[in-house]
């Protein structure tokens, strides 16, 4: 027992040395390689410390928004959502006004949450998420 006990010391001892020397011989670019590698996905901030976001610096285009927030639901057609472009789908819809549309995509109709989820989306952003989503019909 005494043996074993001794061999595996041993063997603690030369595996602990050797990786130390192993790691001294790493360049400082592949250090930094490895440092790129296993760096966190994201931060933690206590309440209060977060990083401010960046205002936004204007109304964002409909396509802008469509393709940040609507393209999930509308670009496959989830829940009974019409399709970007898709005239069969887009026709009962136009057919109940403007006003209505708009109404329902502010509001939340069926499946779809106020806004589609983009809470800090003005109406005329919405809107023009619409127009984009509807274009060409």
């Amino acid at each position: 027992m005494d043996m074993i006990r001794q061999t595996l010391i041993i063997l603690t001892a030369v595996f602990t040395f050797s990786s130390v020397s192993f790691a001294s011989t790493i360049s400082d670019s592949d250090k930094a390689a490895i440092a790129e590698r296993i760096k966190p996905v994201g931060d933690v901030y206590l309440a209060g410390s977060e990083p401010v976001a960046a205002a936004p610096s204007g109304p964002r285009d409909g396509a802008t928004v469509y393709g940040t927030f609507c393209i999930a639901c509308h670009g496959t057609g989830v829940s009974g959502a019409p399709k970007k472009d898709n005239a069969a789908d887009w026709a009962p819809r136009v057919a109940q006004g403007e006003a209505t549309l708009i109404k329902h995509a502010i509001e939340g109709f069926n499946a779809m949450p106020p806004k589609g989820t983009c809470m800090d989306c003005s109406d005329d952003e919405i809107k023009a998420a619409i127009e984009f989503m509807a274009a060409g019909l």
